[in-house]
């Protein structure tokens, strides 16, 4: 007779004298015949959402595939994405509008990609990750998370106003920060609050208990503020109520072995290891319910060669173009080194098994950049990929043309995949009411 299993099942044993156990890896039996749902609640396996930011864009006449649709092949500077091509859609021909206002080189284009518009003053809109949070995220440990590759916590996940979330650089830190004393396995058998957790709730739950008393007794602006302010707490009080509860069960979720400590800087030789550690950490993270979203820097523009002088940006203004090759050829090297890192990444989400699925198929992942053309700082004629079939909620595999249309349309259209309500997205020439009804399963 065979003996029925569940992910609850532990092996155990004896070592030294001391009682051990070891938790079971994912099994399919975990999940329903299609991979897509837990067999023993039927619940669907949750959509997840990411960004990619890239900066210094690829250069002209080596990215764009001759053909538009599906059955394209990938130019040199993307052939690395070929294996995945059947889960990543490439759209080319976008532009970010400035509407008269002068260039911010490097940061305009990463402006309007991540919340729509140009900033005005000091405060502007959220970005398009956290609208997505607030609707898929608040049901996990982290509303976000942000990891940046190749050193400083430059990040473009913010909320209403001027304060950004900044990234993690480091392989250590975010293992830490995800895996480390305060994880829970949510396939352990034994289920215990942590009594700091406990504790926190219990102040803020007074000062909750406070808070209409004191409202009474301040003016109207002072009231405003109050209630951003008490906003802010409520998200609290829903994360810390979520660590008080036993999480639902997720099969596929193992803990991942610490990350070692690293070099956290601007060589490229460990811009690639600490990468590729983050991208299994996040995968892990994903799979054991910890988030389900997650924001990436790829911080183009200081990286360079061991022994380098000239980082990639000086390189995009100070290198020749080689006339034979038709580009510069030291920006062309980097440009191809950035895309593969860009696909060990998403290979990473895709090794991630879930039945007959993996969380690539669960995540839609959105890759920008800031220019079309780093050389002359162009805002037209955009690369913008998609990768992850957001649990069948988008289509794949594609190549799209969109020759001047903002590219706050793929914006648009994937917040609104991800449940987030909205008609428009955006301002001025870059605001948007035409989804990419194309990308729609």
């Amino acid at each position: 007779m065979t003996r029925l299993v569940n992910r609850r099942n532990v092996l155990k044993g004896t070592l030294g004298g001391a009682a051990v156990t070891v938790g079971l890896p994912f099994l399919d039996c975990f999940l329903n015949t299609n991979g897509t749902a837990l067999a023993a609640t039927g619940k669907e396996l949750p959509v997840a959402f990411g960004t990619w930011y890239q900066g210094l864009g690829f250069d002209p006449g080596q990215w764009i595939p001759a053909k538009i649709g599906t059955g394209y092949t990938h130019k040199h500077q993307l052939r690395m994405l070929e294996p995945l091509k059947h889960k990543t859609t490439l759209i080319s021909g976008m532009k970010y509008f400035m509407d008269g206002r002068p260039l911010e080189t490097h940061t305009s284009g990463y402006q309007i990609s991540s919340t729509g518009a140009l900033r005005g003053g000091v405060v502007y809109g959220a970005s398009l990750d956290q609208n997505v949070s607030d609707v898929i995220g608040k049901r996990t440990r982290f509303r976000s998370l942000e990891i940046a590759i190749g050193g400083g916590r430059r990040s473009f996940s913010k909320g209403v106003g001027a304060t950004t979330n900044p990234a993690e650089p480091s392989p250590k830190g975010l293992y830490t920060r995800v895996f480390g004393p305060e994880f829970i396995d949510p396939n352990a058998a034994d289920f215990k609050p942590d009594p700091m957790v406990m504790a926190r709730q219990s102040v803020l739950s007074a000062v909750k208990d406070e808070r209409m008393a004191m409202m009474q007794q301040v003016g109207a602006a002072d009231r405003a503020r109050l209630e951003q302010y008490f906003t802010s707490l409520r998200d609290i009080e829903n994360q810390l109520s979520l660590e008080m509860q036993k999480p639902d069960p997720l099969p596929s979720c193992t803990q991942p072995d610490e990350a070692a400590a690293g070099n956290v800087g601007d060589s490229v030789v460990d811009a690639e290891q600490n990468g590729t550690i983050m991208g299994k950490l996040l995968a892990h993270a994903i799979a054991c319910g910890q988030t389900r979203v997650i924001n990436v820097v790829l911080n183009s523009n200081g990286l360079r060669k061991p022994g380098g002088t000239l980082s990639w940006h000086v390189l995009t203004h100070e290198e020749p173009v080689d006339d034979a090759l038709g580009y510069q050829k030291e920006v062309g090297w980097f440009v191809e080194w950035a895309n593969m890192r860009f696909y060990d990444f998403i290979k990473a989400m895709d090794d991630m098994k879930e039945g007959d699925g993996t969380v690539l198929d669960r995540i839609a992942l959105l890759w920008q950049t800031d220019h079309g053309y780093a050389r002359t700082h162009t805002m037209d004629d955009l690369a913008t990929m998609i990768v992850g079939g957001a649990a069948g909620r988008i289509k794949t595999g594609m190549h799209i043309r969109a020759a001047g249309d903002p590219q706050t349309r793929v914006g648009l259209t994937l917040q609104q995949v991800m449940g987030v309500s909205m008609n428009s997205w955006g301002g001025g020439s870059n605001q948007t009411n035409k989804p990419m009804t194309e990308l729609l399963a």
